[in-house]
């Protein structure tokens, strides 16, 4: 009886084992496989970077005045948005400073 309790419990732990192992074996199969599509996914973005780099070299070349009139108009774009933000989140802390000092006041 107690020899049957030990071998059935020494085949369960090597059934455990074997499916632990193939659990172990496939997620090394999942992570390579992911770092493969990594990989392949970082050579594509380097060689589009590439790319956009190349074409961006030709249009400047070609087309040098709007070039510059384009990047002076984001610059401006991007200045005046900046610009609005900050003013409108100074306007909103002199408000919030406002309020504070209406509530302290023992005035009322």
């Amino acid at each position: 009886m107690t020899e049957s309790i030990f071998e059935q419990a020494g085949e369960q732990i090597a059934d455990t084992a074997h499916k632990a192992s193939r659990a172990a074996s496939a997620v090394a199969d999942a992570v390579e496989d992911g770092v493969g599509a990594a990989r392949r996914a970082a050579k594509q973005g380097c060689c589009a970077a590439g790319e956009f780099l190349d074409d961006t070299k030709r249009r400047v070349q070609r087309h040098p005045i709007e070039t510059v009139v384009a990047t002076f108009a984001a610059g401006v774009a991007a200045g005046t948005a900046i610009n609005w933000m900050m003013r409108r989140r100074s306007l909103c802390c002199k408000a919030d400073a406002r309020e504070k000092e209406q509530e302290s006041c023992s005035c009322r």
